[in-house]
């Protein structure tokens, strides 16, 4: 992949920041203007005073969470009633490393960064810290240092040259089966011409990011290590995974949110700048996936609890008490304490919309849509050839025609379509065994679409809203509060 080198490496490698007599570090004028800086945004309360934090119980603790999406990260800190009182974003800034963009450098920087921009004023109150990252994405690192032995593996790039392999001794239809998945890629570098295989260690990006702040390399998490065959059934690594000879380099696991260790001394004092204010006993949490974290900040926490996310594609989560899983329509189920949180994406959503239609005509055609009268048009809008779920047909054409001659109709049926192409999600999932979904909370874009909403809420026969938090770094900051009170 070809990537432009972000200024701030330029300037850097020039320029490097200086540290002043007082230990404080100093950047000048240029490094300033290059650098994006995003202020922490305080709660509807306003910025809280120091003295707010003292209550009769002692002093008020808050739980800090951070989130690595696929193009930047964010964090959210909260109080133990989920009050948010900071958040902050990042973008990643892209250094190269021969043709290929150094991923680690670019999240380790992110990671600090965010860090920094915690008020040093709450610094000092924060009592623990958890982080989720993109499901997938594959650190092979040495396994004394933690240093990177390649490239990291991002959660969509495929190895089909190891999917004949993963198959051969992996049951059906397992969520490993695909090219894609944690073990693909491991087995991958493992069979290529790889060295310093008895020092390597399997790391998954949240992974890698909170051992930089505990110091204790080799934990992972049940929701991040499902892809790279972790059964979070029988809490143990299956027979068949652990007989091949690369299992010598999966990870410990734990449960999402488990507390660790503290943030290592180490740490504190190499990065005392940064970290400046955060107490010894600020705790270090195991993350999660980022579409999990995501879920968990909806506050879905009964099984019929669903999660639909409007992006770009529409994804499903569905809290069951009965764990599915089917590779065919890519269909997997994370564990979620005592309840399975089960999924399914599809390739229709909002990137349709955008090849058709601006925002500002989205809006306006929207506004003539009469939400409870049915359309009669039959569409199944994709971006492009092929669908996942709830159809697995990889040759499946787009359907978006006739259109009719009024464009609110032609809206209106599209809208529809994809309403019905959810409802036909939900039915698949309870057909493989998934408790019925009896209420929807609705995440991404098309939450803002009241009209879309009472279409799907007619077409599904069920109850329909926006979530009142989406933030992956919300439910991070969740795990953080867990592994608090543990």
């Amino acid at each position: 992949m070809q990537a432009s080198i972000h200024p701030l490496t330029c300037y850097l490698s020039l320029n490097p920041p200086t540290h002043k007599g007082n230990g404080s570090l100093t950047v000048n004028k240029a490094f300033r203007r290059t650098r994006k800086i995003h202020r922490p945004i305080s709660s509807s309360m306003g910025i809280p005073e120091k003295g707010r934090h003292v209550n009769s119980d002692g002093i008020e603790r808050f739980y800090l969470g951070l989130d690595f999406g696929t193009s930047g990260a964010r964090y959210a800190l909260i109080d133990k009633q989920g009050q948010i009182h900071a958040e902050a974003k990042r973008e990643y800034p892209l250094y190269l490393n021969g043709e290929s963009v150094d991923w680690g450098r670019s999240w380790k920087e992110t990671l600090f960064s965010l860090l920094e921009d915690v008020p040093i004023y709450l610094r000092p109150l924060v009592a623990s810290i958890s982080i989720d990252g993109t499901s997938a994405t594959t650190m092979i690192v040495n396994s004394s240092t933690g240093e990177p032995l390649c490239r990291p593996l991002l959660y969509n790039e495929s190895c089909p040259d190891a999917l004949p392999a993963v198959k051969s001794i992996a049951p059906p239809n397992h969520t490993v089966c695909t090219g894609s998945s944690t073990l693909c890629k491991l087995v991958s570098w493992w069979n290529s011409d790889s060295e310093n295989k008895d020092s390597a260690a399997l790391l998954h990006q949240a992974d890698w990011l909170l051992w930089l702040l505990h110091g204790k390399l080799g934990i992972s998490d049940y929701n991040n290590a499902l892809k790279v065959g972790f059964d979070p059934e029988t809490d143990a690594y299956p027979p068949w995974l652990l007989a091949q000879p690369y299992s010598s380099v999966l990870p410990s696991i734990v449960a999402p949110g488990s507390a660790i260790a503290n943030v290592k001394e180490d740490v504190r004092q190499n990065l005392a700048i940064i970290l400046t204010g955060f107490s010894e006993d600020c705790v270090v949490c195991a993350g999660t996936t980022d579409s999990i974290a995501a879920f968990l900040a909806a506050r879905a926490t009964e099984p019929g609890k669903a999660v639909t996310s409007l992006g770009s594609t529409l994804a499903i989560k569905l809290l069951s008490k009965s764990r599915v899983d089917d590779a065919r329509f890519g269909v997997y189920s994370h564990r979620l304490d005592d309840k399975w949180l089960v999924g399914g994406a599809s390739n229709t959503g909002g990137a349709v919309l955008r090849q058709l239609f601006t925002d500002v005509q989205l809006q306006k055609l929207s506004e003539q849509i009469n939400p409870s009268l049915p359309s009669s048009l039959d569409y199944y809008p994709l971006p492009a050839i092929g669908e996942r779920f709830p159809v697995a047909d990889p040759n499946m054409n787009p359907r978006l025609h006739p259109r009719p001659d009024s464009d609110s109709d032609y809206l209106h049926g599209i809208l529809e379509s994809i309403a019905r192409i959810e409802a036909k999600g939900y039915g698949l999932l309870k057909e493989l065994g998934a408790t019925e979904a009896d209420e929807v909370f609705t995440a991404g874009g098309g939450a803002k679409n009241d009209k879309w909403t009472k279409i799907r809420e007619r077409v599904l026969g069920l109850p329909v809203s926006s979530a009142a938090q989406t933030e992956a770094a919300y439910g991070a900051a969740l795990l953080a509060l867990k592994g608090a009170r543990q």
